[in-house]
């Protein structure tokens, strides 16, 4: 079953069937830079496994006395050539992998503000390879679509999930720009680590308000600078060495964010200084992280001289 037949009948269900299908041609004449994740992805497409745990803090999928030690070193190679791991941790059939995020982290705080997700329809907006998805799976909920427009993660996320077999969640090649398609269709969003990579961050949050259905739930996390004005950074060229930064706002400018784009009930539940603790090079993510984007002599600012960043957790509704 595609997940296009769980979405509600207000989905524009004919332009989203153009648009997966461009997509799709996409994705496989690109013969160069695609299938260095294809081909792994389809080299262990016939395993699966018979038991997973997704209630803890790493996502566990399959044991490692569920397939031979051929079998483990060709998961192994297919999991290293998904390098770099930005999300995670994950144990896929005996192998841990140490993303670069601890990401159990973002979830446990995150974990008792969610609205009820059983039986729900769920978008995750560049959901990366699938990591709270996969925490998702407890709460029981009907759908949970990932938006990911990087391939790389795609891939990722498919590979996992062919292990993993959960028919309740899907991945697309889409962004936010595609939320036009799901006008009233969710009844959670999950905007986790997004809005400060969007050139107009309004623009999102009108389009994701258009996307949920009457009296549905935002779930933001998002990277900050502290102080309470209402007020965004905008860096000139990088913000913490990283590219495609554009607002980095206080938590104070994210809810005028919200409240401006017609969100009510808005509450700031969660805000916190990043440390590489929680964002670190690991085995599985080899470049540079956290402590490299932060000024060594004065931990206060970034490299770039800005203040350094803190992480803020918002839930409104529509």
């Amino acid at each position: 079953m595609s997940y296009i037949d769980l979405l509600p009948a207000t989905a524009r269900h004919d332009e989203l069937a153009r648009v997966r299908a461009e997509k799709k041609r996409w994705v496989e004449q690109r013969k160069n830079g695609f299938l260095r994740y294809r081909e792994p992805s389809e080299s262990v497409s016939h395993l699966r496994a018979s038991r997973c745990d997704f209630s803890g803090d790493t996502v566990r999928i399959g044991g490692a006395e569920e397939i031979d030690p051929a079998e483990r070193q060709q998961v192994l190679r297919v999991m290293r050539s998904f390098m770099p791991w930005r999300k995670g941790p994950f144990n896929v059939f005996g192998i841990d992998i140490d993303a670069e995020w601890r990401s159990e982290r973002k979830w446990n705080r995150l974990r008792p503000e969610l609205p009820d997700l059983a039986d729900k329809v769920v978008a995750d907006i560049g959901c990366n390879n699938g990591y709270y998805m996969f925490r998702m799976v407890p709460c029981r909920p009907r759908l949970v679509l990932g938006f990911e427009p990087y391939v790389q993660h795609y891939y990722t996320f498919r590979t996992l999930n062919g292990f993993a077999g959960r028919d309740n969640l899907h991945i697309d090649l889409l962004g936010v720009e595609h939320l036009n398609l799901f006008p009233e269709c969710f009844d959670v969003i999950f905007l986790l680590g997004i809005i400060y990579h969007r050139p107009s961050p309004i623009e999102a949050l009108r389009d994701i308000y258009a996307a949920l259905k009457p009296g549905g739930t935002l779930i933001l996390e998002s990277q900050a600078i502290p102080g309470e004005d209402p007020v965004a950074l905008f860096p000139g060229q990088t913000y913490a060495k990283v590219r495609g930064t554009w607002f980095v706002p206080t938590g104070a400018c994210l809810r005028n964010w919200l409240k401006r784009t017609g969100f009510r009930d808005i509450n700031l539940f969660c805000s916190h200084p990043m440390s590489s603790a929680e964002q670190r090079r690991t085995d599985w993510m080899s470049y540079e992280s956290y402590e490299d984007f932060i000024d060594k002599e004065r931990p206060a600012l970034t490299i770039e001289g800005y203040p350094a960043p803190r992480r803020v957790f918002l839930k409104a509704k529509k």
